[in-house]
């Protein structure tokens, strides 16, 4: 009989017991959907004296309409690392939470934690893994980024839609305004840059992405609705004050009016 408990991978252990949503459709795909399915957007990452800053903006579509205004999409993985979701929203969450449980199912096997290396590579498995909802269009992308204790500095990770892992030096974004997002990434993101200066850079990118994308939303004083930052650090995982969110807002906003 086959010690199942003693497989330190939990995505391993469940996919070998048969669950049909990991392992998807029969081989050759489907159909896709009749009715598109709620999809999360845009997410940026970047490498900060001290870390890494994740943020997403709130907005979820199906299709052209808009289906949430205040959707999460930046998760603690671990203790140390957090994961950013784009693509179809309830394949996402899934996908974050059975990464969260792999990495607490790993460490209690093993009795220590995975490398930051280790876990992205066990994500980009598990993407792998849901190659044939992929073929029918449920395609999950998300962007991964932490601390690694062992180097003593923040790192970030993309993923294609097929499991291919690219390490970023110093910033990225992913989802339908990633192209806007990284472009405004690329004006503000500078080495050593300080905490408050990256989550203002975060705030503008997410900003400068809503007035390209109609898929991305941006922030709404009105509503108090703004976008979702984390930090990690050498600390841990820390998720920025609304209220703090809002100044760093404002002052991207003032910047702009100063210089108009």
């Amino acid at each position: 009989m086959t010690d199942f408990g003693a497989n330190p991978s939990f995505f391993d252990l469940v996919r070998g017991m048969g669950p049909e949503p990991l392992r998807g459709p029969a081989a050759g795909g489907g159909e896709p959907p009749a009715q598109l399915p709620p999809h999360g957007t845009t997410v940026v990452a970047l490498r900060f004296d001290g870390g890494v800053v994740m943020a997403g903006d709130r907005r979820a579509v199906e299709g052209f309409a808009i289906a949430d205004e205040r959707m999460e999409k930046v998760f603690p993985a671990d203790e140390h690392s957090v994961v950013g979701i784009a693509g179809v929203a309830s394949q996402a969450i899934e996908l974050v939470r059975l990464f969260q449980t792999e990495l607490e199912h790993y460490e209690k096997v093993e009795g220590e934690t995975l490398s930051l290396e280790g876990k992205a590579n066990r994500l980009a498995q598990m993407i792998r893994g849901s190659m044939p909802l992929v073929m029918q269009g449920l395609v999950v992308v998300p962007i991964y980024g932490g601390f690694d204790t062992r180097r003593d500095e923040g790192r970030i990770f993309r993923y294609d839609a097929i499991g291919g892992r690219y390490e970023e030096a110093d910033y990225n974004a992913t989802g339908s305004g990633a192209r806007d997002a990284k472009a405004s990434l690329k004006k503000r993101w500078r080495a050593g840059i300080a905490r408050q200066d990256a989550i203002e850079a975060a705030v503008e990118s997410l900003l400068d992405a809503s007035e390209a994308d109609t898929a991305t939303g941006g922030p709404d004083p009105v509503r108090g609705i703004y976008p979702s930052v984390h930090l990690v650090t050498a600390e841990g995982v820390d998720e920025v004050p609304a209220e703090e969110i809002r100044l760093a807002f404002e002052a991207v906003v003032a910047r702009r009016e100063d210089s108009s």
